[in-house]
């Protein structure tokens, strides 16, 4: 669960921007019209890499995953483990140990669910525009997000917007006990095809899984 719960702790981080009367204009526009593009799509799917730094421990690894979202679902998979959300339960799959673990969705304890990283930007952070740069030969808006609150374990959130057609491009974390996170996005799909099977969990297709029931 521990990196699954990392991707998790960079969406609370987008989730969560403020939009507050003294946020910087410029930053607020390009926000709200990358959040404008994700809020119209049916559904999507994104692949990305992360990227793990600690330069004093000397530490990079790098990871793959991809993600399908529609509304208040979604299905993560990351790490040889998988999460689906089809906004009443919650399965989580462990491969290596061929165990899935059921729990309800209590969407009180979902602020950091990916399905609503694009729609949480209420509180929580100040943001500001810091400049233009190009990413992967892409000219991006760079905008670097701070926590209210300096017990936050993340201090900072740099986030590169395509001035192009206003998609996330990558973003970085950072956070307190030196850990540096950089999500890249390899490929996006807008409006993918997605079913109610999309976002269950079929037990006949993981021969032998070990059922957990938590709820």
């Amino acid at each position: 669960m521990k990196r699954i719960t990392i991707l998790f702790l960079f969406l609370v981080s987008m989730a969560q921007v403020s939009f507050g009367q003294q946020q910087d204009p410029r930053a607020t526009k390009i926000l709200d019209a990358m959040s404008k593009k994700y809020q119209s799509m049916k559904a999507f799917r994104a692949s990305f890499v992360q990227t793990l730094e600690n330069p004093s421990a000397k530490i990079k690894e790098n990871m793959e995953g991809d993600i399908t979202v529609s509304g208040n679902k979604f299905r993560l998979k990351m790490s040889g483990q998988e999460v689906i959300n089809n906004g009443t339960t919650i399965w989580t799959f462990m491969k290596s140990e061929n165990e899935v673990n059921i729990s309800e969705n209590d969407p009180e304890e979902q602020d950091m669910a990916p399905n609503k990283i694009y729609t949480m930007y209420k509180k929580g952070y100040k943001y500001v525009y810091l400049a233009d740069e190009k990413v992967n030969g892409e000219l991006c808006s760079v905008i670097e997000l701070t926590p209210e609150d300096k017990s936050n374990a993340i201090f900072k959130v740099r986030m590169n917007i395509s001035k192009k057609d206003n998609s996330v491009k990558s973003w970085k974390m950072f956070k307190n006990n030196g850990n540096r996170y950089t999500f890249t996005i390899k490929e996006f799909t807008p409006n993918v095809p997605v079913t109610a099977n999309t976002f269950t969990f079929d037990k006949s297709q993981y021969k032998g899984v070990k059922v957990i029931d938590l709820r």
